[in-house]
């Protein structure tokens, strides 16, 4: 949760002006990357400034699968084991990942 990030909205430049909130937290926070698939109301150029990158969902997983495949799989074993009602299979959870858009990182989970 991020908190007193209002002061920064008005100084921020972005296409929409309603977006700036976002930003704004993300910049208090100190965070490297903000993870949305309006990637368009996020140009590079608007938050490079600030240190700050745009990455869609599938883009951030694929980091993370990059970065720690073997954390990335026992996640997945997680959610599965957490499934009761109804149950599902590491093949269903990846099956609906990929349906939700993370079809590159579906992709390198599968990988051997």
């Amino acid at each position: 949760m991020v908190s007193d990030y209002e002061p920064l909205i008005e100084g921020l430049k972005l296409l929409d002006p309603k977006d700036r909130h976002v930003l704004a937290a993300a910049v208090k926070a100190g965070a490297q990357a903000i993870v949305t698939r309006n990637l368009k109301d996020f140009p590079a150029t608007d938050l490079e400034p600030w240190g700050v990158e745009a990455k869609s969902p599938d883009a951030f997983v694929l980091d993370q699968v990059g970065i720690r495949v073997q954390r990335a799989a026992a996640a997945i074993r997680q959610i599965t084991g957490s499934r009761t009602n109804p149950p599902g299979s590491v093949d269903d959870i990846l099956r609906q990942l990929e349906h939700d858009g993370l079809v590159e990182s579906v992709t390198a989970l599968r990988a051997p």
